[in-house]
């Protein structure tokens, strides 16, 4: 059994901290709003009153925020000052390779283990223990931490060295709300050209067009639901992040940069509202029609992120 110092328990890193709670690890929780910090005491966790509280004595330490800045801001000097040598950081945020580059230098310099495994899933998943890690770090690392990152995730892949995890979950995305914005598109052309929507949908589903987000999630976006469960702000940081490193490595960005500037657009209408799907409102509101089935799902699709 661990001793894990965990930083934030919002909508992913609350769920997080019941299982490893139920797994019989001992956590002590930090975060920023003292709601939050009060809410943990239930699961059997210990609430301390900062981030660096959070990291003394812990063995693991893990941060599970919205993005790199709020990694950044979280863990400074102090944070892993109080960690011992030897103790290992478990970075579970949506982050970028190089934000997190620097960060992951001081840690290892002062003889903290570093692992980066960012989260794919939403808050339903999380309580359920099956979200995705994509981890980047060291073979050993990972495989010594399977058992500890198996309480919250059923699947745990190790994509490579550091900074692939990061990558990894980026282009994950990247096609994700590609794959969205290209749906919506479609579905606005089709049903204006006299198709029926549940046709259409219903034929795109069963055909070589057919993707992950028109098979699962895509009846969400069809009952009048944006997927609520992450910030318009995020989603533009992160896909900004993957068209930098496109042009930092040299590669054709040309789908990312559109995709990019869709979000860019959707957060300058709606601004840093939750919401996958935002940018898909703001193409409804183009084309002045709502994308919506003739009789709504029972159930939503779970959000990608």
């Amino acid at each position: 059994m661990h001793t894990i110092g965990l930083i934030g328990i919002g909508r992913m890193g609350f769920p997080i901290a019941a299982n490893l709670c139920r797994a019989g690890h001992r956590v002590r929780a930090f975060d920023l709003c003292a709601e939050r910090r009060e809410r943990v005491r239930a699961l059997g966790a210990e609430s301390v009153d900062s981030a660096a509280a959070a990291a003394a004595d812990s063995d693991v330490l893990m941060t599970v925020l919205p993005g790199a800045e709020a990694v950044d801001d979280a863990v400074d000097g102090a944070v892993l000052d109080a960690l011992a040598p030897g103790a290992v950081w478990i970075d579970l945020s949506s982050g970028t390779p190089a934000a997190s580059a620097p960060i992951r230098e001081r840690a290892l310099a002062r003889g903290v283990g570093v692992l980066e495994a960012p989260i794919g899933g939403s808050p339903d998943d999380a309580a359920a223990g099956r979200l995705r890690l994509f981890a980047g770090g060291p073979a050993e690392l990972v495989d010594r931490h399977r058992p500890l990152l198996s309480a919250v995730a059923d699947r745990i892949t190790h994509i490579g060295g550091y900074g692939t995890g990061y990558t990894a979950k980026l282009l994950v995305n990247l096609l994700w709300f590609g794959q969205a914005a290209a749906t919506a598109e479609a579905l606005l052309l089709g049903e204006r050209a006299g198709i029926d929507l549940t046709v259409l949908t219903e034929t795109l589903a069963d055909s070589p067009a057919s993707s992950e987000f028109i098979r699962r999630d895509l009846p969400a976006l069809l009952a009048g639901d944006y997927l609520t469960s992450f910030g318009l702000d995020h989603i533009h940081e992160q896909l900004s992040a993957i068209t930098a490193l496109a042009a930092d490595l040299g590669t054709p960005h040309t789908i990312a940069e559109a995709v990019r500037d869709l979000h860019q657009r959707a957060l300058a209408r709606f601004g840093a509202a939750d919401g996958e799907l935002l940018a898909v409102a703001l193409m409804e509101e183009q084309a002045g029609t709502l994308l919506r089935a003739a009789a709504p799902p029972a159930t939503h699709a779970r959000p990608v992120v």
